[in-house]
């Protein structure tokens, strides 16, 4: 299925600017998530980077607090792909998977105190984030015909996250 110039644009807009995950503008979109890691790859190999315009996009915000904010975002993010490669993937020994968890719940406790040190807000919203993804999961496994739903309702609510935390 062919998308339009606007879509593809729509998608690196979500993504870069928005700071949306690329799977949820993707889905946003109406695009799968395949095509969008396409449009990115493809994007980045004509020299548009979509990860360094979103980095750049991050810090041009101002100030330490996004610095530490953008830092959190990106290990949360590798936090959940980290998780849930360790828990779709049956090919990894369980001696590795523990080793696995424990040095990412490390990396994990220094990473929010560190950041607590400058964000104050930080364990709530590390708080608000892991229930925010614990229920996308949750939707996904279980209501997969409302992620539709789930995404439309997701962006406004980052709204009232980012006020209420940040």
């Amino acid at each position: 299925m062919a998308h339009s110039p606007e879509i593809r644009d729509r998608v690196r807009r979500l993504y870069v600017f928005e700071r949306l995950g690329l799977e949820m503008a993707a889905l946003q979109c109406g695009v799968s998530m395949s095509t969008a890691g396409r449009w990115k790859r493809e994007a980045q190999d004509a020299g548009d980077d979509w990860d360094k315009l979103r980095a750049a996009n991050i810090l041009a915000g101002g100030g330490i607090e996004n610095v530490a904010r953008a830092a959190l975002t990106g290990f949360m993010t590798q936090y959940q792909a980290t998780m849930d490669t360790l828990n779709s993937n049956a090919e990894i020994q369980a001696e590795t998977k523990v080793k696995m968890l424990a040095s990412l719940a490390d990396s994990f406790n220094k990473t929010v105190s560190a950041s607590r040190r400058v964000l104050p807000e930080t364990s709530q919203l590390a708080t608000a984030m892991e229930v925010v993804q614990a229920l996308a999961v949750f939707i996904r496994e279980n209501y997969p015909q409302h992620a539709a739903a789930f995404v439309e309702i997701l962006e406004p609510f980052g709204n009232t996250l980012a006020k209420n935390y940040g």
